[in-house]
């Protein structure tokens, strides 16, 4: 139970899949303007990101055991897109103003690297099923957390007096290194609590 606890937390801080590891920027960027959007999107990348990894864990095993391990990445892919096109159709729909709100985002999701990249390195990390769905989870969950504090920064500076020579991608691209920044304080601290 500790060593689940301390994966989770360790993909939701220490290695955040946004601020540490700069994998899912594109959406981190795009949808981060408006704190509902930036939850909804978030939301189903921790879906895709649990799901695909559960899909992908057994599928890994028979391209393993097979010779095929070669194969990976694109099967890989092949699942994630399945499963966004699945949550697509659901956010279409059961909750079309999100749907609406994400825009050419959602099927972005497909190509987001954070995505693949969890599925990738729970493969190499060694981890079980378990672990593998845990560190997912708690990726999804890192994802989430960066989205939401950004969305937050996002909607606080829309009412500040910024500099003309700052305005739009300067400032945005300036307020995301400062929350990276601030994500380099949890270093250390999941080994501190758990090593």
């Amino acid at each position: 139970m500790k060593a689940f606890l301390a994966i989770l937390l360790t993909g939701i801080l220490t290695e955040n899949f946004v601020l540490a590891k700069f994998l899912g920027i594109c959406p981190f960027l795009g949808v981060s303007k408006k704190l509902a959007t930036a939850t909804g999107m978030s939301a189903a990348v921790i879906f895709v990101m649990v799901l695909s990894t559960a899909v992908t864990y057994p599928i890994n095993l028979l391209l393993v055991k097979n010779d095929m391990a070669y194969l990976q990445t694109i099967v890989f892919i092949l699942v994630i897109a399945a499963l966004v096109q699945l949550v697509e159709i659901i956010l279409k729909k059961y909750m079309p103003p999100l749907y609406n709100s994400l825009g050419i985002y959602l099927p972005l999701i497909t190509t987001n690297c954070a995505v693949l990249g969890v599925v990738l390195l729970n493969i190499d990390n060694g981890y079980n099923f378990m672990q593998s769905v845990v560190n997912s989870l708690g990726a999804g969950l890192g994802f989430m957390l960066a989205m939401v504090m950004f969305a937050g920064v996002r909607e606080r500076l829309e009412s500040c007096d910024i500099p003309k020579s700052l305005k739009g991608l300067p400032i945005t691209l300036v307020a995301a290194s400062l929350v990276s920044v601030s994500f380099l304080g949890f270093t250390g601290i999941i080994d501190g609590i758990f090593g």
